[in-house]
């Protein structure tokens, strides 16, 4: 076999970085995942003992944190597009902000839940109550994942390693920011659906 055909053979694929491709791979391993715990839910609901209770209003106040800062990310990267850096930056910070003004918020949320004697665990506990804890944690723990991809990407702007010529970080992030905001939101409705 000649050099050439080799060369021919490795351009054969998706054109993708692998970076992306794990990215890709990571977030489908994630969507498996909330499909079984979301499909646990329907199951274990329709097999009765089955507490109802109201959902914390502040659920509602966290959807529109993480569809806020889907949209000053999508801004920071259309910014990285066009070489503003300051921009860039700008709202990558806003991101951030935003992201751990959700965090925030879901913790109060979980307080909301204990003061409606909604609880995890223990003799007072129900599975409904458990698995929107289990949702709601295991997603909180993605978006700190999310939150070191951007503190990351933040970094390297500071560094000017992020611009139109390099935005393979800044791509990543976006992709999966935009992929944990959606997945908040679909868990959000899915709960006001069947709850």
């Amino acid at each position: 076999m000649n050099p050439s055909e080799t060369l021919s053979e490795k351009e054969v694929g998706l054109g993708w970085h692998p970076k992306r491709v794990l990215l890709i791979l990571l977030i489908f391993s994630i969507v498996m995942m909330f499909a079984a715990f979301t499909s646990g839910y329907i199951v274990r609901r329709d097999e009765g003992n089955w507490r109802e209770f109201e959902l914390p209003g502040s659920l509602l106040i966290n959807s529109i944190l993480i569809a806020l800062s889907s949209a000053s990310m999508q801004w920071a990267y259309f910014s990285a597009r066009k070489d503003e850096i300051s921009r860039v930056k700008t709202g990558l910070i806003i991101t951030l902000v935003l992201g751990l003004a959700f965090l925030v918020g879901q913790y109060h949320s979980f307080g909301d839940l204990v003061a409606g004697n909604t609880y995890f665990g223990g003799a007072d506990a129900n599975p409904s109550g458990s698995f929107v804890y289990v949702l709601m944690g295991v997603h909180a723990f993605h978006l700190v994942t999310g939150l070191i991809f951007l503190a990351v990407v933040l970094k390297r702007t500071l560094n000017y390693q992020v611009h139109s010529r390099a935005l393979l970080s800044i791509g990543n992030a976006t992709l999966y920011w935009h992929f944990l905001g959606g997945l908040w939101l679909y868990l959000y409705l899915f709960l006001l659906l069947n709850h």
